[in-house]
């Protein structure tokens, strides 16, 4: 017997019996090894990525040779530098890379790949790139903009930006002092001429200097941010920030530390208080003149949202108001001809690419996309930046939900044409310009919404070729001569491993990567879930996963796990970013619970009015199409309507708050972890989106925040926050809490976890987390 005693300690998983929390919550290690960080290196010839297949405290850098086949581990050095280089600029020619490597300015040289330091400063540089002549480089230093030219090995300053009010040129008389000024002159013969000789010699100097002074350009009390650099050098473009002095911060107290005593964390503003305002600017360097952009005549500036007609008092105050915007990018085509600027309202129901004649400041409009709720959707930049760029110099590319669904568009400004690329009831999910820009490689879910495949498609439109077959997901890295694509791809059962993949018909992907199961994870059986579709009660099709218990298990009670949200997707083929809640269903559903996960509404992947269905009234449909899941799972899996749980984190926490006290005929137990109880305690930049703002919308504010609510619980709640949580405050919780006391409320809990963000990092912490779920659904949703 004792020889088998060493086998059986390696295999956890040797009874199938029964999960436990403390093995699926461990240090996720033990379910085995992903790549990631991956990329290309400039010559195509290797692809770089961390992972660590030899269970070390943390991932490694490694290397993927194209002709060898072979993966080696890089010296760290090595491997930081391939990365700076992947993340520097190319010129047009594409011979040359320029990059920051620790804090200082080098240029690659590809075809002999020789490498200059043109920076050597204890000071951080940043953003280089190359001007037309592509013999010379801008890069930032601080607020600065300076030039250097590798032909003369010559430095210039550009711009300089410094805070504070402009001195006078001239000294600024009174009235009265410009009289007495005046009359000295004319009374005095000897004072007139010594004005003349000083004002000659003044004029004499101005016109004789060797070179013109560099303009300082004052920004007040505001800080420069979008500092860019038309490509023939001409003008500078920037975006001055000035800080709202309402915006006050969250302060987040740290109480475990390893001083004794206790730390603040700073975090973010709350809804209703965004961070401050925006003004745009073009420094035109030939005619050294500052020029501020005009958005007055913008389409919409002035515009009245429809939310307002439900406050009839307020409506005249706020009919007709110019909206504040923001820059997201300025973007120069290579030539330095034309120039697009990408502008959204602050309250992000407009977004206007609007084409910038940098001489004059004059805006022209390219596209204007509108939303009566928000603009956002996959690559169009809410919580994303935006997936807009140049193809060459008379066309560029973005992206648009304008037919409800995210799609990719160019547009010409030789025909001033706007061409939609691709279409359908379908998402562009990315979008990738081939160097040699005759093609886009694009990931789409146009076969199923919790499906993607990779594509390649001609940039009129024409000739789309799918070039993966695989079901699950994927995240596509194309190789810098495009003949390569290398992705990682991952199903619902195994975790993300990386390929690669030659492009040309009939191609075969090659595994680079075999770590992602240990031979541990691999011993359990993962339930291959089943994706399907029930009918909401407005008609709609919800996609929802269930985890059935195998055959003589089945207890009759239900728990439904609410994702999160941000804007994500969970009923998908692909590895789950929750995939420790992913194991917990399968160990719940081990124990005969029947476990449904449900892509509600507002989640990633279904469309613009998918995404939109919980504009002023989060808790509302989405809520609804979890209580409608709740009938399904009794209709249709026998299961007693009095026993049906819930569980989730962040926006599943909040949705939990209101299944219980709003639906407490329905759910008979939840667990709220990390939960928002009141939306105006949370950040200002995704929940006026959503709510607009509680000063001027109210009622969504309202209905939206389970602590209004509070007093319909009825069941028993669980409620779990990490107290050092700088995205959702522990305050919430707190607040919360004192509520359900004033309220004497006696059938909740709350656990604290002291060392705790908003996601979870110890085992420790997952473990007691889950191990009081379970604890709550077996004590009440089992029969006794």
């Amino acid at each position: 017997m004792k020889k088998f005693l060493p086998l059986l300690l390696l295999l956890p998983f040797a009874s199938y019996a029964q999960l436990t929390v403390e093995q699926i919550m461990r240090d996720p290690k033990w379910i085995g090894t992903s790549p990631s960080q991956i990329f290309w290196n400039y010559d195509s010839r290797s692809i770089h990525f961390s992972w660590n297949p030899e269970n070390n405290s943390s991932d490694s850098a490694y290397n993927y040779q194209l002709a060898s086949g072979s993966t080696e581990k890089e010296n760290y050095l090595t491997a930081k530098l391939a990365e700076d280089i992947n993340n520097g600029r190319h010129n047009a020619a594409r011979t040359k890379i320029v990059f920051i490597h620790n804090n200082d300015v080098y240029l690659l040289a590809t075809a002999n790949q020789n490498i200059v330091r043109v920076t050597q400063t204890t000071a951080e540089e940043s953003d280089p790139v190359f001007l037309k002549d592509d013999n010379k480089i801008v890069y930032r230093l601080d607020n600065d903009l300076y030039e250097w030219n590798a032909l003369t090995g010559n430095t210039k300053q550009l711009a300089h930006f410094k805070k504070g009010a402009a001195p006078a040129e001239d000294k600024q008389f009174s009235k009265q002092q410009q009289w007495l000024n005046d009359e000295a002159l004319r009374t005095s013969s000897v004072i007139k001429s010594r004005q003349d000789k000083k004002d000659a010699r003044k004029e004499f100097l101005e016109n004789n200097k060797e070179e013109k002074p560099l303009r300082t350009i004052y920004t007040g009390n505001k800080s420069v941010q979008q500092l860019t650099v038309s490509s023939d050098g001409r003008f500078i473009a920037y975006t001055l920030f000035e800080r709202n002095p309402d915006a006050r911060r969250a302060i987040v107290p740290n109480y475990v530390t390893s001083d004794g005593y206790t730390a603040e964390i700073p975090a973010g503003t709350k809804a209703g208080r965004p961070d401050g305002t925006f003004s745009f600017f073009v420094f035109d360097k030939l005619k050294d003149t500052v020029i501020k952009i005009s958005t007055d005549s913008i389409p919409f500036i002035h515009y009245t949202p429809g939310y307002v007609k439900d406050y009839p008092n307020e409506a005249k105050d706020s009919a007709g108001n110019k909206r504040k915007l923001r820059i997201e990018s300025v973007l120069w085509n290579d030539e330095g001809s034309v120039c697009v600027v990408d502008i959204f309202s602050l309250d992000q129901k407009d977004r206007w690419i609007m084409q910038l004649d940098a001489a004059t400041g004059k805006l022209s409009l390219i596209d204007h996309q509108r939303d009566d709720a928000w603009i956002a959707g996959p690559g169009i930049a809410w919580l994303e930046p935006a997936n807009i760029g140049w193809i060459n110099n008379s066309s560029f590319y973005f992206k648009s939900e304008a037919t409800g669904y995210s799609h990719l568009y160019t547009y010409n400004f030789n025909t001033h044409q706007k061409h939609a690329v691709t279409s359908g009831n379908y998402e562009i999910q990315k979008a990738i310009l081939s160097t040699d820009k005759k093609f886009f490689y694009i990931v789409t879910n146009e076969e199923h919404p919790g499906k993607q495949n990779i594509y390649r498609i001609n940039i009129d439109g024409s000739n789309k070729t799918k070039l993966t077959s695989l079901t699950g997901g994927y995240e596509m890295y194309l190789s810098p001569d495009n003949k390569y694509l290398a992705y990682r791809y991952s199903y619902q059962t195994k975790p993300w491993e990386l390929y690669v993949q030659e492009i040309k018909p009939g191609a075969k992907p090659q595994r680079v990567t075999n770590k992602a199961m240990s031979d541990s994870f691999k011993l359990y059986p993962w339930r291959d879930t089943k994706i399907f579709t029930f009918k909401a009660r407005d008609g709609a099709n919800v996609y929802a996963r269930i985890y059935e218990p195998r055959p003589g298990t089945k207890n009759n009670a239900a728990v439904i796990f609410v994702h999160g949200a941000g804007y994500l997707q969970n009923v998908d083929y692909w590895w789950s970013y929750y995939f420790r809640e992913m194991m917990f269903n399968n160990l719940l559903a081990d124990k005969g619970y029947t476990v449904l996960d449900v892509d509600y509404r507002a989640s990633a992947g279904y469309g613009r009015d998918w995404r939109t269905g919980i504009y002023r009234y989060m808790g509302g449909k989405d809520l609804d199409d979890e209580v409608d899941a709740a009938h399904y799972l009794v209709q249709n899996f026998g299961i007693d309507s009095t026993r049906i749980g819930m569980y989730g984190g962040s926006y599943g926490g909040f949705m939990t708050l209101m299944a219980m006290f709003t639906q407490p005929d329905v759910f008979k137990a939840g667990a709220a972890l990390r939960p928002v109880t009141d939306w105006a305690h949370y950040n200002h930049e995704y929940t006026a989106a959503i709510l607009n703002e509680p000063f001027t919308d109210s009622i969504a504010y309202a209905r939206s925040s389970p602590i209004n609510f509070a007093n319909g619980l009825k069941n028993h709640l669980l409620i779990c926050h990490g107290m050092v949580d700088v995205n959702v405050n522990f305050q919430d919780a707190v607040r919360l809490t004192q509520r359900l006391i004033e309220l004497g409320k006696d059938n909740w809990q709350i656990a604290p976890y002291p060392v705790e963000d908003h996601g979870f990092v110890e085992p420790s912490s997952w473990t007691d987390e889950y191990k009081r779920i379970l604890k709550l659904f077996d004590g009440t949703l089992l029969k006794r």
